[in-house]
């Protein structure tokens, strides 16, 4: 088993071979630039470690991976465009710096490079991973516009549960099926693949709860945007649905009323009121659940122990990051 980092850098060196086109430059430009604002690289690191848990990793998990990270970035484009997000890394978005037309097409232009590189898989395992990686793209799409729907709805409205699913759907399937379609490239059995998504998908739930706590209470430096991004927008997280839940009725009315105005110390507000029903404690209790049934799930997976132990690693650096 390679260590993170060793992994990490050998995705980066394949990753790293641009088959891109280069007419009309502005087409590839933002595609170049959304790629060089680089991420964690999670989701194909999940999906190699996922693979290397059962067999040397091969070509073909390498091309899945790069796959996933095309996929990935092919979203944030166009999330930041309906979000109108002006950063993302704390770098000007795509849009924010080459305008919408060229996102737009550039992120569809990382869609089909994407479907080049699970095309090149072997026939073998392509119609499998093809079709795992299509019912993860679709779902990645639904809880996108389920998200959206939620942002024009009363937070009294919806119900915890719709909102999890939303989260499972956006964030979380693509975590979980990153390690999934490495687990079956690298020869897992139903059984394994099954119990590596489920982690996958719990860990997505973690990281997401830990996402909404960084937006309100990180260090702004660290997390590369203005707190309370989410407030501003109007967004439904955890902490804004957990909050109409736990206070009383008075400040839940006020929190609704904050959410939909445009006060200038909405921010401000909407924290006092976090800070009194204590969401922020809330909040890492559920972070801390979802991350031991994650952790139930990968005891499951009949190989090694100690073949375990750079997800265990992983899992933990990424529930105590700071952006």
């Amino acid at each position: 088993m390679h260590p993170v980092e060793e992994l990490l850098a050998l995705f980066e060196a394949r990753f790293a071979e641009d088959s891109f086109g280069t007419f009309p430059s502005t087409l590839y430009d933002p595609l170049r630039y959304t790629l060089g604002v680089r991420g964690k690289r999670i989701r194909p690191l999940l999906c190699l470690m996922g693979s290397e848990l059962f067999d040397e990793i091969t070509p073909d998990s390498f091309h899945a991976a790069a796959a996933i990270e095309l996929f990935h970035n092919f979203t944030l484009i166009h999330d930041d465009i309906l979000d109108h997000a002006p950063l993302r890394r704390g770098q000007p978005t795509a849009h924010s710096r080459f305008g919408l037309p060229a996102a737009l097409l550039g992120g569809d232009v990382l869609l089909v490079y994407a479907y080049e590189q699970i095309n090149r898989i072997r026939k073998l395992h392509l119609p499998r991973i093809l079709d795992l990686f299509n019912k993860v793209a679709i779902q990645v799409c639904e809880g996108q516009q389920l998200d959206m729907d939620f942002e024009s709805m009363d937070p009294a409205l919806i119900p915890m549960k719709d909102y999890m699913d939303m989260i499972g759907r956006k964030t979380s399937v693509l975590l979980a099926g990153s390690i999934q379609i490495g687990a079956v490239l690298g020869g897992a059995s139903d059984g394994n693949a099954r119990h590596l998504y489920e982690f996958g998908k719990r860990l997505g739930m973690s990281f997401q709860v830990q996402d909404d706590l960084l937006d309100i209470f990180g260090d702004p430096g660290q997390v590369g945007k203005k707190p309370g991004g989410d407030i501003l927008s109007g967004k439904k997280t955890f902490l804004l649905l957990k909050a109409m839940e736990l206070c009383p009725p008075h400040q839940a009315g006020v929190l609704a009323e904050l959410i939909r105005s445009s006060r200038g110390d909405r921010v401000e507000k909407v924290m006092e009121i976090y800070s009194d029903c204590h969401i922020a404690e809330w909040a890492e209790e559920e972070k801390e659940k979802f991350a031991r049934e994650a952790m139930d799930h990968l005891d499951q997976v009949a190989v090694l122990s100690s073949r375990k132990a750079p997800l265990r690693e992983m899992a933990a650096n990424l529930l105590r990051r700071t952006s």
